[in-house]
């Protein structure tokens, strides 16, 4: 208890070696998001529905007839772990929402407000717990519809904050085997750059290839043919960019590797949005994509072919490919947002962190600062002179995360759209697709911004 009601300096006593509090408490607060998300999945696990049945106003007699399109097709079973997601990542949103207009203007760890950001844990865990056991008890009504289109704002825009994490990763991943190339041995880092960067070309076209076998048809799916030829036209467009010569000389950390990279997530965005396109015909699932691989090409001259049979619905529950896809990709963006300390990267920068004096002051505090054998290992407070990274934005990038997880369970499930098969309509088909599209320009602007504003520097 004295440890939860403590800093997080507490929490790492003699179990870890001597670490930075800045980086403790965002891993603190990256698992409790972690275990939201794990929550959350467990409402949709089979069985919960006959729990959550039971809470007040879920399930109650003539709730039918109140929501749209649903009266005569379906049971509440269908929905009644969506809704139980929705009021879980509603609680983690309030909460960290709330501790992001606390902290605005938090300049070091002396304010009595850095206190609460980087303590009183117990208290933190119990007022989740408080938010999230009243959510429950929200009643249903314009609820559901109005955190829709919230959760769909938010989630698009923790998408754009993954390009950036995404971007800073293959920068510093660039510019490590870089610098490894010209310590020696250049032709195996070469290599090794050279095979990664084609290893990611490579699943690009694939999925390029598989999209336009499995995602169209030759007298329909027109709106998926034009979203896979626009995305692969744009990849190839900002790949060319990140190797001209001028954008090179402006800009010398760009390269393939980063473009890349790009171009995969967009393919992931890409095959985000097809899935969730209500037209069963140009969305099979991936038990049908199986199906339809597995099964023989070759169809005997005497047999019998079987009239075609309407694709079956998609299944009910999160754990479809692109859900998994997606909670990979966000976990993995969360950690490294939660670890990533150079004053050098793009995410301090997107964070506001403090300046670079801050950090090397850090850096020479703790270098030498080893624990001796017999010592208390303790969490060093690294921010006395300044933040190492803007608390309002970091709290408002895991309230972002929550919506975002909260859209990914649901399968952006709409409360207009078809219960029979509780799939998203157009409207989340074209949030993922247009944030492909921004993620690509912003990624061009990295690129040409150098170019367009001169008096600035972009080191």
């Amino acid at each position: 208890i004295p440890c939860l009601c403590s800093g997080a300096s507490c929490l790492l006593c003699r179990c870890c070696p001597n670490s930075k509090n800045s980086t403790v408490t965002r891993l603190i607060y990256a698992f409790l998001l972690l275990l939201s998300t794990v929550l959350a999945c467990i409402m949709l696990a089979p069985g919960m529905e006959e729990q959550l049945k039971k809470i007040p106003g879920f399930c109650d007699e003539g709730l039918h007839t109140q929501i749209p399109h649903l009266d005569g097709f379906v049971s509440c079973d269908v929905f009644v772990g969506y809704r139980a997601v929705y009021r879980v990542s509603f609680a983690m949103a309030v909460f960290f929402f709330l501790l992001s207009l606390l902290m605005i203007e938090v300049k070091t760890s002396n304010d009595p407000r850095a206190s609460i950001h980087n303590g009183f844990w117990f208290f933190k865990i119990a007022a989740i717990v408080a938010i999230m056991v009243g959510a429950f008890y929200i009643p249903e009504g314009p609820f559901t519809r109005a955190w829709f289109w919230i959760g769909v704002s938010g989630a698009f825009c923790f998408i754009l904050i993954q390009l950036v994490l995404l971007v800073d990763f293959a920068h510093s991943w660039n510019e490590s085997w870089v610098e490894k190339m010209e310590e020696g041995n250049s032709k195996c880092w070469y290599a090794a750059l050279f095979s990664c960067t084609a290893l990611f070309y490579a699943l690009s076209l694939v999925f390029v290839v598989l999209f336009y076998v499995f995602y169209t048809k030759p007298d329909d799916c027109t709106e998926n043919k034009f979203f896979i030829s626009f995305n692969m036209i744009l990849c190839i467009a900002v790949s060319i960019v990140s190797i001209l010569p001028k954008v090179q000389e402006h800009q010398p950390r760009s390269g393939l590797l980063q473009s890349s990279v790009i171009t995969l997530y967009t393919m992931y965005l890409t095959w985000a949005a097809m899935s969730n396109e209500p037209e069963r015909n140009c969305n099979p699932s991936l038990l049908n994509i199986i199906t339809q691989i597995a099964a023989p090409t070759a169809v005997p001259a005497n047999a019998t072919v079987p009239p075609a049979t309407p694709a079956p619905p998609k299944s009910l529950q999160w754990w479809d490919a692109q859900s998994v896809v997606g909670l990979v990709i966000f976990v993995l963006c969360l950690l490294y947002s939660s670890i990533r300390s150079s004053s050098n990267s793009q995410v301090n920068k997107l964070t506001l962190s403090g300046s670079d004096t801050a950090f090397l002051e850090e850096t020479v505090g703790t270098g030498g600062g080893a624990a001796e054998e017999g010592d208390v290992r303790r969490v060093t407070d690294n921010e006395k002179d300044g933040v190492q990274y803007s608390y309002t934005f970091f709290h408002f990038m895991l309230f972002l995360a929550s919506l975002y997880i909260m859209m990914t369970l649901t399968n952006w499930y709409s409360p207009d759209a078809d219960f029979k098969t509780m799939t998203s309509k157009w409207p989340a088909v074209w949030v993922k697709i247009t944030s492909s599209w921004v993620c690509l320009l912003l990624y061009l602007w990295t690129l040409v911004a150098p170019l367009v504003l001169t008096n600035r520097d972009f080191s």
